[in-house]
């Protein structure tokens, strides 16, 4: 399951916008909305390419995309 919260807070002090993000998935901006508000879940292409993005640990990346709960 995807810590929506952690993956939130991360884009938020990443400073880099939604469109872009979403952009880069291929993803448009509400399809970004859906995966964020965990109403559906990433393909594993797109949390490579956002671990990418944020420049993830592979620690954090396990972290914010196969967490065990979420709060």
């Amino acid at each position: 399951m995807t810590d929506t919260k952690l993956l939130r807070e991360t884009i938020d002090n990443s400073g880099i916008s939604v469109t872009f993000i979403a952009k880069s998935l291929g993803l448009t901006r509400s399809g970004l909305y859906l995966k964020l508000n965990g109403k559906v879940e990433f393909k594993a292409s797109e949390i490579v390419k956002m671990k990418s993005i944020f420049n993830l640990t592979t620690k954090m990346r396990d972290t914010i995309f196969f967490s065990k709960s979420v709060n």
